[in-house]
């Protein structure tokens, strides 16, 4: 009997094709749909994609880590002045935690998930993580801190197909109209803004306080400081010459620090808590590092100050660096190690 190879089963078009694709190469697949308490499909419509794509499925119910290592996290983070990044936490601690200990106790010797991105073993059997070759869709900046561990176990079958040849595929075997909505960056926000969110939960504090330029100047009032990230430019209702941006959250002082455009650049981050995928760099490398979902990763140098931080200087100045969310390191299309972004 060949091996069983779990998959992670949201219900969207990538799971699905995911599932298919496996299936159509002769894996003996077990579908896991893992609740977390916000936005799960119906058991109905899953069974109904579990039978479609010959897929027997398992239901895991991880809302209490989810709540406990995600959601909590995300609140924490927000309310100490940092902007999170909820899927880069997700990814090791729920997927490729709960999720995989529940798959191996099911007897799957992998997990598979609708990531569009790669993996590589290599002679010596270390494992690389790659960009997927759809690089407006590539997944790999919210894998960075998988373990050698964990990588072992995972298969991304979408790595080397692009968005539009998944929902042609979709589309051309009948079982687009079976997928769900799309996954949101923030699932758990459902239709709130990420202010309105935190403001209902019981960990949220927050207060009014004062808004000033750069050059110290009081030169309004916020409404919380939740409500903001670095970055941002609506919501500060400062009348001024041009539109001011988020430049710098104090919560110490309860004061937000705005200035203009030309603020908000800056060639120097500092990174911390990084996970080195293989070797840690013991002198300075050359990298591209990548500071946000949407952002490219930009030529830069780094330095490394021990075994989980280090100093990165861009070629070129980056705008809104942002403490909290995560800094990932690329060699050409490899990821090399992730860290987060400090204050």
């Amino acid at each position: 009997m060949k091996n069983l190879t779990a998959i992670a089963l949201s219900g969207g078009v990538d799971s699905m094709i995911t599932a298919y694709l496996l299936k159509q190469k002769g894996h003996n697949l077990v579908g896991i749909h893992f609740y977390t308490g916000h936005g799960n499909q119906s058991e109905d419509k899953l069974s109904e994609i579990a039978e479609k794509t010959g897929t027997d499925l398992k239901i895991l119910d991880c809302s209490a880590e989810f709540k406990s290592k995600v959601t909590d996290y995300f609140i924490k983070a927000y309310i100490s002045g940092l902007t999170p990044n909820p899927c880069i936490v997700c990814n090791p601690l729920i997927k490729f935690g709960s999720v995989l200990s529940f798959a191996k106790k099911l007897g799957a010797t992998s997990l598979a998930t609708g990531h569009y991105a790669r993996i590589n073993k290599n002679a010596s059997g270390k494992y690389h993580l790659l960009q997927g070759i759809d690089k407006k869709k590539d997944q790999s900046y919210f894998l960075s801190r998988l373990t050698q561990a964990q990588l072992s176990f995972a298969s991304f079958p979408l790595g080397n197909m692009t968005k539009e040849e998944v929902k042609k595929f979709a589309a051309v075997k009948g079982i687009a109209s079976l997928a769900g909505s799309e996954s949101q960056d923030i699932c758990f926000a459902g239709n709130k803004t990420y202010g309105e969110f935190i403001a209902g939960q019981s960990l949220h504090k927050s207060g009014k306080g004062i808004i000033e330029d750069v050059n110290g100047n009081i030169i309004g009032e916020h409404r919380g400081l939740h409500l903001f990230t670095v970055g941002q430019r609506r919501g500060i209702n400062c009348p001024a010459s041009e539109s001011y941006y988020v430049i710098r959250i104090d919560v110490k002082k309860n004061r937000l620090v705005v200035g203009f455009r030309e603020n908000i650049y800056s060639r120097y981050l500092e990174a911390e808590n990084i996970n080195w995928i293989n070797n840690r760099p013991t002198a300075q490398i050359r990298v591209e590092t990548q500071i946000r979902g949407r952002h490219i990763p930009a030529p830069s140098t780094l330095f490394p100050a021990d075994d989980s931080r280090a100093k990165i200087i861009f070629d070129k100045p980056q705008s809104s660096i942002t403490p909290g969310q995560g800094a990932v390191f690329y060699q050409g299309d490899e990821v090399i190690g992730g860290g987060w972004i400090a204050n």
